[in-house]
């Protein structure tokens, strides 16, 4: 069907001590959170990366580089804002969103609807339209030693 596009995208962040762990754009409490040169907010960054992966617009390394003091300690919802506007310019919009947050603790279902609320505000959606599910990895490897936290993203752009 002309008009739709899908996009996927993928992050990771080490998480360290002394560290806020911001996903979805809420802060979650933990004694450790993610190290980046933004807030590190894995979720968002791997959703910036299906939407620009969607429209060929590369990932979010070329728009908001690392090495930009920029974007040094960035507010991630921002960064997803400026995302959202390029493909607005493009002529697409968000039509939904599916996603999964690995992490080994702490548990992330009582922060997922708001979430949802940021989220769907910040990319113009419906809440409905906007899915996040998180999941452990049992204890094993780097992600189940809470070693890393990790965020897939998938989502479908309709050409307006």
């Amino acid at each position: 069907m002309q008009g739709l596009r899908i996009g996927f995208g993928v992050d990771v962040h080490q998480l360290v001590e002394g560290r806020d762990l911001i996903i979805g754009g809420v802060r979650i409490d933990s004694p450790i959170g993610a190290l980046g040169h933004s807030d590190a907010d894995v979720l968002i960054h791997s959703i910036c990366d299906a939407i620009l992966g969607a429209c060929n617009l590369g990932d979010i390394g070329k728009h908001f580089p690392d090495s930009s003091v920029e974007y040094k300690n960035i507010d991630s919802k921002i960064l997803l804002s400026k995302t959202v506007d390029l493909i607005k310019n493009k002529g697409y919009s968000i039509v939904n969103l599916d996603s999964t947050i690995i992490l080994e603790k702490p548990k992330l279902s009582p922060y997922i609807p708001e979430m949802q609320k940021q989220l769907s505000a910040i990319m113009s959606v419906p809440e409905s339209a906007v899915s996040i599910k998180a999941t452990t990895h049992e204890k094993l490897d780097s992600f189940g030693l809470s070693k890393g936290v990790k965020a897939y993203a998938i989502c479908l752009l309709h050409k307006n």
